[in-house]
């Protein structure tokens, strides 16, 4: 008996190793389409691939998957000046896909010249399909006191690029809540702002309501442990409501671990659904119409 239950639990440990680099099957399609209003395709495509397997344009590829199953629309989000170069070139040859450009909080203390790199991205926030100026905002995880800086810095800088440009600010909140409300407030908002990958409880997410931010939930908000993340889901109006795969990060339950794509936002979007005691197709549409608000017509 003993013998038997080892080898059951060996099977199980290398079947989940064999399968952690697999993409997860397609999930149902959704009847009323909906957008990926974050993701990194050229994360994604370099260090996993490309859903169904290797592709000559695997960018086409992916937006071929999502689309397959709903998801018709993608939001190309730079981190760095060659992202955002490579994410505003993709969103001008997929009409499937907008841009945004960004230096990433953890990147802008990195930096030998940050003016330098904010000029770049500047100078690429004026294109016509580049719709947003993120992810840019606050996380010292990584970087320690000793990045705040420049964080704040570079943060402020792109609040202002978005107010110039009148593009979406989509940012990049990691337990900073109340330093990303503080610069907010010291420069004043732009008229659209995203917070991505939302990641706050419900009284957070009523203060950004209240604020009319549009507030942006991943795969995150399926965890087993996201208890207050559903609680702010609950208290966020559907206009403003977005969803997000952060692909190739993320990846929401039941495949939690293995590589996200934009084709998998259906198992968020149904969660959500569930969990809120939203109508599916009526909550797709809301999404829809919030993103359109947010970064313009596809």
């Amino acid at each position: 008996m003993l013998a038997a239950m080892s080898e059951q639990t060996e099977t199980r440990k290398q079947r989940a190793a064999r399968r952690a680099g697999e993409f997860p099957p397609a999930p149902e399609a959704l009847a009323v389409p909906v957008l990926d209003s974050h993701t990194h395709l050229d994360i994604t495509v370099s260090e996993a691939g490309v859903p169904g397997g290797p592709a000559d344009d695997p960018v086409a590829a992916a937006i071929a998957v999502a689309a397959g199953v709903g998801v018709d629309r993608l939001v190309q989000v730079g981190v760095d000046v060659e992202s955002s170069r490579w994410g505003a070139d993709v969103a001008e040859r997929y009409g499937a896909v907008l841009a945004t450009v960004a230096l990433h909080p953890n990147e802008a203390p990195r930096l030998p010249d940050l003016d330098e790199a904010l000029r770049q991205i500047e100078a690429l926030a004026g294109r016509d399909r580049v719709r947003g100026i993120g992810e840019t905002g606050m996380d010292f995880f990584r970087t320690g006191d000793e990045g705040r800086a420049a964080q704040e810095e570079s943060f402020r800088a792109h609040i202002a690029i978005a107010k110039r440009y009148g593009k979406a600010l989509v940012i990049h909140d990691r337990d900073a809540h109340a330093d990303v409300l503080r610069v907010l407030d010291d420069e004043g908002a732009p008229d659209t702002v995203v917070l991505h990958c939302f990641s706050g409880d419900a009284d957070f997410a009523r203060e950004c309501v209240r604020r009319g931010y549009l507030l942006s939930f991943a795969g995150t908000v399926t965890f087993g442990s996201a208890t207050a993340l559903r609680a702010a889901a609950a208290v966020t109006p559907p206009a403003q409501l977005l969803v997000e795969t952060d692909a190739p990060y993320l990846t929401p339950m039941p495949h939690r671990g293995r590589p996200n794509a934009s084709y998998l936002i259906p198992l968020t979007v149904r969660f959500l659904a569930e969990t809120t005691g939203a109508d599916l197709d009526e909550l797709c549409a809301a999404i829809s119409a919030t993103g359109e608000r947010a970064f313009g017509p596809w």
